[in-house]
């Protein structure tokens, strides 16, 4: 049997084994004690629901990776990456526009197939919880949306990648890093001002007490506003988030009107200097930092498996190209990748302790900082006793727990 194919069948049996025993251990580490913490929070009846509404989740989501696993296995072995070359090569076109076909068909088959397990995790998992509040329309309408977005800036960069990779020679990788950069930074600028728009409202946070206490806040600590704004997020579920997004002079904040709804304007304040805290400790800068870093690396490992014999030949492939070349590369870089998802969110989590610090440090409200994050768990359904492999694998934030025992020390201190 081809070594590539092996390899390739191992990562994807290896990912789905991980991830059945991080699901399982994570379920069987459920406590139906309610934690000190939160009570008064949380009332029996709610915590309970909140272990359901994990366990739904779960069971659903190792549903939706067993087929997908199947499927993927299947559609490997079977040459099915094979038959999708063949009816982009029907056209007779360029390799750039052969590759453009291949990888439409791709994701456009990947999408559909996910469509049904979408469905029933918004209009059933969701609306059973309380959570749903997306109509069709504005279902149907954010898929196409985002189908359309993917066609035209992920059909830019896949056309770029084949472009350099097809007339660079050795040092294509660089070039190609190189121009996603540019590429990724100009998307970054404009997302807040052009892309998130067409999924959500966003308006000036009018007069009033709460934004002249966050634009006072903000001014004590030298943090220049482009704006404040809050976002539509109750259009598609009644869960609260809030977020800084942009740069310059697209630099914005963000508050769904479902946080606006549940908090105190103290609340909303630490909540804002949370964020402003990721900001003046450069979280942001060292998270892209990390991100180019880590795509220069993968660019230029891909470098080397670019138009391999036998990693065609694991696929059943009848032709070699470049385009394909770019697909099959996933699938052996997955092992790496989750290493660098491991040491990202590892960072993510220390970043989120340090805006936590700023924020206690800066507003001095750090029992309202806590109860914010008590509300937020508790409106979201959140788990309180994650196992601690989940969160080394998957958590991009400190358990709720973690984080307020965390800001109790800090505000202990003289």
């Amino acid at each position: 049997m081809n070594i590539y194919l092996i390899i390739i069948l191992t990562i994807l049996l290896v990912d789905y084994v991980l991830d059945f025993i991080v699901d399982h251990l994570n379920i069987k580490n459920i406590d139906p004690n309610l934690p000190p913490e939160f009570a008064g929070y949380y009332d029996a009846a709610k915590y309970r629901r909140s272990q359901e509404y994990l366990k739904e989740n779960t069971n659903f989501g190792l549903f939706t990776n067993t087929f997908f696993t199947v499927i993927t296995i299947l559609f490997v072995l079977l040459g099915g990456f094979n038959l999708v070359d063949l009816v982009a090569r029907h056209f007779r076109q360029s390799e750039i526009i052969t590759g453009l076909i291949f990888a439409a068909i791709m994701i456009f088959g990947s999408q559909v197939l996910s469509l049904p397990f979408s469905v029933y995790g918004t209009f059933v998992i969701e609306e059973k919880y309380g959570f749903n509040r997306t109509t069709v329309k504005t279902f149907i309408l954010d898929i196409l949306k985002s189908w359309l977005l993917t066609a035209l800036i992920g059909g830019a960069a896949f056309a770029l990648v084949i472009w350099f990779f097809a007339r660079s020679g050795a040092w294509a990788w660089v070039y190609c890093w190189l121009a996603l950069t540019v590429f990724e930074l100009f998307i970054t600028f404009i997302a807040p001002v052009v892309i998130m728009p067409l999924f959500n409202k966003f308006i000036p946070l009018p007069e009033g007490e709460l934004r002249s206490a966050i634009e006072d806040y903000a001014r004590k600590q030298g943090f220049k506003m482009k704006g404040i704004f809050t976002m539509d997020g109750s259009r598609r579920s009644s869960k609260s988030n809030a977020f800084f997004t942009g740069f310059g002079r697209f630099r914005r904040i963000v508050l769904f009107d479902t946080l606006i709804e549940k908090h105190m304007i103290v609340e909303l304040v630490t909540v804002l200097a949370h964020e402003i805290g990721h900001y003046k400790k450069k979280h942001i800068f060292k998270q892209i930092l990390l991100s180019l870093t880590i795509s220069a690396i993968m660019l230029f490992i891909l470098s080397r498996f670019i138009n391999n014999p036998g990693l065609f030949q694991a696929f059943r492939m009848q032709e070699i190209s470049i385009y394909a070349s770019l697909f099959f590369f996933g699938f052996l870089f997955s092992p790496l990748n989750l290493f660098f998802s491991i040491l990202g969110n590892q960072l993510s989590r220390r970043y989120e302790y340090e805006a936590d610090a700023y924020a206690v440090s800066t507003a001095g409200q750090p029992e309202a900082m806590i109860t914010a994050l008590k509300k937020l768990t508790v409106d979201n359904l959140g788990n309180l006793t994650p196992h601690p492999l989940n969160v080394f694998l998957h958590y991009t934030h400190p358990p709720v727990l973690e984080r307020i025992k965390a800001i109790r020390k800090l505000s202990a201190k003289p």
